[in-house]
């Protein structure tokens, strides 16, 4: 694994911690409220996280996570990063990507780890800073 994707991944990690923690404070609001487990189960985890990440990579193209490690995500042609194209890159990530990486997990990484699947999908690319 190159030495992006070990931050990339770290970073993934430190974001997941995050929005776990989220997640259970908006969990415990709303378990009043909602009784469907499905909800708690599925929807809010994924919504709170991609809240998150949304808000976060359209303010300063960094989750706390990406900050932590020295990443930051980046436009493929030097522009602002929109939320259409943070919203397929998460999209992709979380449903397609899995796919990919069971298909052919050697060509998986491109570009020493900067850019993945998703990344290509979404015209955004990963870098050190």
């Amino acid at each position: 694994m190159k030495s992006i994707s070990k931050k990339r991944t770290k970073a993934f990690l430190i974001d997941i911690a995050i929005s776990s923690a989220v997640a259970a404070g908006v969990e415990y609001i709303l378990r009043k409220k909602v009784k469907n487990e499905a909800i708690h189960a599925i929807v809010t985890p994924t919504v709170v996280m991609w809240s998150l990440e949304l808000v976060q990579l359209r303010k300063k193209g960094q989750t706390v996570g990406y900050k932590k490690m020295g990443l930051v995500l980046e436009n493929e042609h030097g522009a602002k990063l929109t939320s259409s194209q943070i919203i397929k890159r998460m999209a992709y990530r979380d449903s397609i990507s899995t796919f990919d990486y069971l298909k052919n997990p050697k060509a998986f990484e491109q570009q020493n780890g900067q850019l993945l699947p998703h990344d290509s999908f979404s015209g955004t690319v990963v870098k050190e800073i």
